[in-house]
């Protein structure tokens, strides 16, 4: 049997601060895998070991806070820049606990932009979980439902939950739901029912918010481990390459025509993948009132990005294989603006 999770939030002071806040006619909504964000303690819940100081990746306090520094002043970057306020909406994941999301909330770089923590303890083995993150005065979380992805001939898998959040952007409804899909480890082929399995349930989620509203604005966001083209992105959730192909029923995947032209989030022996990906329904592009997708991007700062040598070009990653680099993510961010 299905167990799914359920919490609302009604925070009375959050509440006015987005009734009072300047109406914005853009806003940018963000996603980010911050690759093995791990705190220095070893918790013999989940298997941690390698990010403490006595493990192999000689995790310590310094180590962990070059780590914050550098994925908060990632995500302070990001956005609209007419007027600094970044991203009204975050998504990150490759978290391993809410303490390590309140450290780096608190990071100098982002303590402008008052953002607020949802987050949930998932069952993944490693202990890394999805959380969102959202600025107050722009984002008013209305429900939370974290969805389990369970695979019923697999009795021991264990993977990330689905972590959806609905509420008001500036007044308007929206639904953003998290995701961190199964990896590759262990074989592409070997793993492929385990993304569709992931697919399916997301695919389940959005579905019921439509039928109760046909025209709900859901962005499905994540690292979904799958390119735009791969069975699991294109046919299972349904996320087209153009807004013609998705029509009324499927979602519209900004991201698909970027790969095919080259572009992509994280690099395996040479080539670009684009795993990162924002999909939108029908109600953030089909014209309707209120907030419609002007453009998708994948964020490239030249600070989070090799400059030179053999992986010029690549993203600077925190560890490269065991050297450590003092860099950011194997992963780059990825963002949509909407306007109305």
């Amino acid at each position: 049997m299905k167990k799914y999770f359920l919490f609302f939030v009604v925070p009375l002071m959050m509440m006015a601060a987005c009734t009072n806040a300047q109406k914005e006619d853009k806003i940018a909504l963000g996603f980010y895998n911050l690759e093995n964000l791990f705190d220095t303690i070893d918790n013999p819940n989940v298997r941690d070991t390698e990010f403490t100081p006595e493990g192999s990746k000689e995790w310590n306090s310094q180590r962990y806070e070059t780590k914050l520094k550098n994925m908060a002043q990632t995500i302070s970057r990001i956005g609209i820049d007419k007027d600094q306020r970044g991203l009204a909406v975050v998504g990150i994941c490759e978290v391993e606990n809410r303490g390590v999301v309140e450290d780096l909330v608190a990071e100098e770089s982002m303590r402008g932009r008052d953002y607020q923590i949802i987050h949930h303890d998932s069952p993944d083995a490693r202990g890394i979980d999805c959380a969102l993150l959202y600025q107050a005065d722009l984002f008013e979380p209305t429900a939370t439902k974290v969805y389990p992805l369970i695979m019923e001939d697999l009795l021991d898998f264990e993977s990330r939950d689905q972590l959806l959040v609905s509420g008001l952007l500036q007044g308007e409804k929206v639904h953003v739901l998290v995701n961190h899909w199964p990896s590759r480890y262990g074989g592409t082929e070997k793993t492929i029912p385990m993304r569709a399995a992931a697919a399916r349930l997301a695919k389940h989620i959005s579905d019921s918010l439509r039928s109760i509203n046909p025209d709900a604005k859901i962005l499905i966001m994540g690292d979904l481990n799958d390119d735009p083209h791969d069975a699991s992105v294109y046919e299972i959730l349904g996320a087209k390459e153009s807004k013609e192909k998705a029509g009324e029923n499927s979602f519209y995947n900004p991201m698909n025509l970027m790969h095919k032209k080259g572009d992509g989030t994280l690099t395996y022996r040479g080539k670009w993948n684009l795993f990162d990906q924002i999909v939108l329904s029908p109600g953030l592009f089909n014209g309707t009132e209120g907030w419609q997708l002007q453009d998708a991007y994948v964020y490239r700062d030249k600070n989070i990005i090799v400059q030179e040598g053999k992986y010029k070009d690549h993203p600077l990653r925190t560890f490269g294989g065991r050297k450590y680099l003092a860099g950011y993510s194997d992963h780059l961010p990825v963002y949509v603006v909407l306007e109305q």
